[in-house]
This record gives C-alpha cells, sequence and structure tokens, in this order.
C-alpha cells in the first residue's frame, strides 16, 4: 500500500517533467540537426552526382540493348 506523502515541492515537480520530458527534448534537437547535416551531405542535391547517375543510366540501357 502506498502513503500519500502529501504535495511535492515545486522543485520536486520541476525535476519530475526534466526527467519525464527531457530525454525527448534532447533526442528530437539530435533528430533535427542530423538532419541539417545529412540534407547539406546529401549527393542527390549535387551536379555531378546527377551526370554519373546519367552515365550509368546510359550504360545500362547499352547493356540491355546488346
Amino acid at each position: 500500500m502506498l502513503l500519500h506523502l502529501g504535495s511535492m515541492h515545486p522543485i520536486e515537480t520541476a525535476l519530475l517533467l526534466l526527467v519525464a520530458v527531457g530525454p525527448f527534448v534532447v533526442m528530437a534537437v539530435v533528430v533535427v540537426r542530423i538532419r541539417r547535416r545529412d540534407a547539406e551531405d546529401d549527393p542527390e542535391d549535387d551536379p555531378e552526382s546527377d551526370d554519373l547517375a546519367e552515365q550509368a543510366n546510359e550504360r545500362a540501357q547499352r547493356r540491355m540493348d546488346s
């Protein structure tokens, strides 16, 4: 049986919220930063990679035709 020891002190309430919500906030910040970093390094936006993809598609088409 649990005993009720009274209402929580405001500092205890703040610590409880920090422990309950804090990890989700940290995870959201990490995800946003990683997505931004990956968007900067995304090879799909690189014009050279588009040329390479087109060249690979042309080679594959030539192989299929022959």
